[in-house]
């Protein structure tokens, strides 16, 4: 008996799990709107800030420099950033139907990271200029907290339902909802007020892969440091070698609008041209760790075994000198510095001992007899005679001036005696006689 032929049915894959999306980005403190990107970003800054201060104070440099230093390079960052993401996307703004106010609307997203680099790096250098501190330090020890602060930012992208790739049936697949255009930071609802989810989900969520990433390369960072002393700006080289990697293939993932070269994202391009870029000054570019000594001010609160800030120790060497904060720092290596730390004397710059040298070379040349004198002739005989009486006049001039020293005592001794006849009058001596 025949059996009858089993019919195959094909189903559609079944998600297990999903990573869900806010349908909310945005809330309101009465009439001030607080947006979950812009928490991001702050969050992400002071983080940023508190792992560049740590190694900062740890390579000499002054207390809370960070603060003055993060100031000029947000500002930067962020319009660099805008800038960039308008530059780049004109289309949303200047096109047809664009709204070329909205360039500003920062708040609803739209930052490029390689503006913010710039924009950052060119405020850090204005600021570490003003505070005298060499920027290659600044920028060293800022390494490893950049990529965790583009770490944490990245959770912006994902209240405002961006930073999204293709389809994926992963456990940790996205769903995301569609935004409401006429209303910021609040997703499309339905009749029955649910919110409305991008067709095609779950996507890979690429937000989260750069995040991740990011986390890994200030991981990197760290442990290159750690191993190598890196120095000269080469940690910041590291970091921007290994976030340009990531950035790579992450862009090829997305699947948001972009404008494209070739059929291929703009910001793939961007990604080899700067890891080419960094690779070159990590090649190129030569030194280890640097740190900082004040060169221009002595101040008075000295290091303990405790800790404290190098830069107020005391090396002028006078007590209760009036404490003045450093005007100017410059990079050292390890040993000069851990010496400065002992002993609060400066290292010397470079080409102070050429210097040493060439004062040296001075005193010998004036020290040296000179051809005219060592030749003495007749006439040189005279004079010298003549400076031999001279020599002899002034042991006479010597013993005349004891002499009149002892005639001045006697005359002192008579006017007092005098005045002691005239009942005291200093009015009455003997000079007046």
């Amino acid at each position: 008996m025949t059996r009858p032929a089993l019919a195959t049915v094909a189903c559609a894959p079944v998600t297990i799990a999903a990573i869900p999306s806010p349908s909310t980005a945005v809330w309101h403190l009465g009439p001030i709107p607080l947006r979950a990107y812009a928490l991001c970003i702050i969050l992400g800054i002071a983080v940023a800030c508190a792992v560049t201060e740590v190694r900062l104070r740890r390579r000499g440099g002054p207390q809370w420099a960070v603060l003055d230093i993060a100031l000029w390079a947000v500002l930067f960052g962020m319009v660099g950033a805008r800038l960039y993401h308008v530059i780049t996307s004109p289309q949303d703004y200047f096109g047809d139907g664009g709204e070329p106010i909205r360039a500003l609307y920062i708040w609803e997203g739209g930052l490029g990271v390689w503006g913010a680099i710039a924009g950052g790096a060119l405020g850090a250098w204005l600021a570490a200029r003003q505070l005298g501190i060499p920027f290659t330090v600044v920028a060293d020890a800022a390494a490893p907290g950049l990529p965790l602060a583009q770490a944490v930012g990245r959770i912006g992208n994902w209240f405002n339902n961006e930073l999204y790739g293709g389809h994926t049936d992963l456990p940790w697949g996205l769903n995301v909802h569609q935004m409401d255009p006429d209303n910021p930071g609040e997703a499309l609802k339905d009749q029955n007020g649910d919110p409305i989810l991008e067709p095609g989900g779950p996507f890979h969520p690429a937000f989260l892969y750069e995040a991740l990433w990011n986390v890994g390369v200030a991981g990197l960072v760290i442990w290159a440091d750690r191993k190598w002393k890196l120095g000269k700006g080469r940690a910041l080289a590291v970091y921007v070698m290994g976030y340009t990697v990531g950035r790579f293939w992450i862009e090829l993932m997305r699947t948001d609008e972009a404008n494209k070269i070739l059929g291929v994202r703009l910001n793939v391009f961007t990604s080899i041209i700067v890891f080419l870029g960094a690779l070159i000054f990590f090649l190129r570019v030569r030194g280890t760790r640097e740190y900082l000594v004040p060169v221009d001010a002595p101040v008075v609160a000295p290091v303990g075994a405790a800790g404290g800030d190098v830069s107020q120790r005391d090396v002028s060497g006078a007590s209760g000198a009036t404490a003045r904060k450093p005007q100017r720092y410059r990079a050292v290596t390890e040993e000069q510095y851990r010496a400065y730390q002992e002993t609060g004397v400066i290292p010397e710059e470079k080409g102070d001992l050429l210097d040493d040298f060439a004062d040296d070379d001075v005193d010998d040349v004036e020290d040296e007899p000179d051809d005219d004198v060592a030749s003495d002739g007749p006439d040189d005989d005279a004079d010298d005679d003549g400076e031999g009486g001279s020599g002899g006049g002034s042991e006479t001039g010597s013993e005349s001036g004891e002499t009149s020293d002892e005639e001045s005592d006697d005359e002192s001794d008579t006017d007092a005696r005098s005045r002691a006849e005239n009942g005291g009058d200093p009015a009455v001596s003997t000079g007046d006689r």
